[in-house]
């Protein structure tokens, strides 16, 4: 009978797969070579183990997971390919995310929490309201500019029609203190009598959202229209501070 071995396939990245392939050899099979005696000294230090630092882990497999849903939105994105970026397997994403779309809505629940957190450390209460006002513009229209994953990931959730950030209460709790500082921001402005007084909130912080999101969303089919670059400093610079003085002029009292 002729003997035969088991090999493991390994991918490009050096890991190995599970898949066995079987091969027929028709000669005998070499003697072993006995292994090399160890040099004495200190014992290898191991690594630690991934799966010792969750924490770490689910960052990493957020931090993937991110970029992909950005680019290939919910239905193009694989697990698969998240797995072998981040060096572990399926099994531990739905161990610890429970699904695909847990994951998906983990992503967007990380995205939000972040401009929310850096929002917070601007301190626009510390402001007199014109500046505070001008502050925050200017951070959202920057934020968005340097973090197209966050916008392309909010263009996907709106094909989706809002259903899964719907589904996070997480989402919806960290959108709370946004609209209460630019309230904040715009009561101030209008006690100091330098804002109007007939402005909603939540409009004003659409209004800002928008301005600075088409920005970003809208820029490579505006620019191929008009044939107009506007990914150059000096004219990232003049729509920022057209951006920022619109805002301003619309509710400046006059």
């Amino acid at each position: 009978m002729l003997p035969v071995c088991k090999a493991v396939a390994a991918n490009k990245g050096g890991y190995a797969w599970g898949k066995m392939a079987y091969f027929v050899h028709s000669m005998p099979a070499a003697p072993r070579t006995p292994p090399a005696a160890k040099k004495p000294g200190r014992p290898a230090k191991a690594e630690p183990s991934r799966t010792n630092d969750p924490e770490r882990t689910m960052a990493d497999i957020l931090e993937v997971a991110t970029a992909e849903f950005a680019d290939k939105g919910l239905a193009g994105a694989r697990i698969d390919e998240i797995a072998a970026l981040t060096r572990t397997s399926k099994r531990m994403i739905y161990y610890y995310f429970e699904s695909k779309e847990g994951l998906y809505i983990k992503v967007l629940e990380a995205a939000y929490a972040r401009i929310r957190r850096i929002e917070a450390e601007l301190h626009l209460e510390d402001l007199p309201p014109e500046q505070a006002l001008r502050t925050l513009v200017g951070f959202t229209f920057d934020y968005q500019l340097a973090h197209p994953d966050f916008i392309r990931l909010v263009m996907n959730e709106n094909m989706h029609r809002g259903e899964f950030i719907n589904r996070s209460s997480v989402i919806q709790a960290l959108n709370v203190p946004v609209i209460n500082a630019v309230r904040a921001v715009y009561e101030r402005g209008v006690k100091a009598k330098v804002f109007r007084p007939d402005i909603d909130a939540i409009d004003l912080h659409m209004s800002i959202s928008a301005l600075c999101f088409f920005n970003v969303a809208n820029r490579h089919t505006f620019g191929a229209i008009f044939k107009r670059s506007l990914d150059t400093p000096a004219e990232v610079a003049a729509r920022r501070e057209h951006v920022v003085e619109m805002v301003f002029r619309f509710v400046q009292r006059l």
